[in-house]
């Protein structure tokens, strides 16, 4: 099977570790009773982050569960191989969750002119399409609101836009946000802008200001690195630069 390697590996916090590959990034977050993925990178992915779990002291099998924020490829693809490695639950929300099944295919995005080339150029950096695809055998389905038994109690925030089931997760107790594809952080200059490739870019605008508003310390994006202070104040600056529809 191809194995989709990971470039980086680093802490942002004492509790909370990112992996990064060519194209998008996972996240690890470490409870005391075990461990969450948050996405799972693209097909052949699932070995390499065995691995970063072993890296950071920890065995696959202390993962409890993979969440993931939306169903394209570069952060669903190694769910399924995780989750035999791990014995993980899978999650996902409930409008994303046939895709990942397989039961459907997802809708592709609507591009603006600018962003095709940029498109093109990710998925010149995925893996080939496996012959037959690996799908998680089962997703436990989510909705906005949801709260999951980690990070002293993770808040599933519907954000939809990027896709019709995308979701960001909100760790409150510890002033940490999941944002998925939402929001991004420019590769160039670090700005903090809003994701790329959306669906709906109306209510991908719509679900930047809804992050924002939320009290964050720390933020942390598909694609970018992480806002590692005051991030509630960083990203309510930068959604106020995008009109609503």
């Amino acid at each position: 099977m191809t194995t989709y390697d990971l470039t980086d590996a680093f802490d942002v916090t004492p509790r909370l570790r990112l992996l990064r590959f060519p194209v998008g990034q996972a996240y690890l977050w470490r409870d005391d009773d075990g461990l969450t993925l948050i996405d799972a990178g693209a097909p052949g992915a699932g070995l390499p982050i065995a691995d970063a779990v072993r890296a950071w002291g920890h065995a696959p099998e202390d993962v409890r569960r993979v969440v993931l924020t939306h169903f394209h490829e570069d952060h669903v693809g190694g769910a399924a191989e995780f989750g035999r490695l791990s014995g993980a639950e899978v999650y996902a929300h409930r409008l994303d969750a046939p895709f990942v099944r397989g039961e459907a295919q997802g809708p592709p995005p609507v591009h603006e002119d600018w962003e095709r080339p940029l498109h093109a150029q990710a998925l010149a950096q995925l893996p080939p399409p496996l012959p037959e695809p690996d799908l998680p055998p089962e997703v436990r389905e989510l909705a906005d609101g949801d709260t999951l038994d980690f990070g002293g109690g993770a808040r599933i925030v519907g954000a939809p836009g990027h896709t019709d089931g995308s979701i960001a997760v909100h760790l409150p107790r510890h002033g940490v946000l999941f944002a998925g594809d939402a929001i991004a952080a420019s590769p160039v200059d670090g700005q903090i802008v809003l994701g790329v490739f959306n669906l709906d870019r109306a209510r991908a605008v719509a679900s930047f200001a809804r992050l924002a508003a939320l009290e964050s310390e720390v933020a942390c994006f598909g694609h970018g690195d992480p806002v590692t202070e005051n991030a509630g104040a960083v990203l309510r600056a930068a959604a106020a630069t995008y009109q609503p529809a």
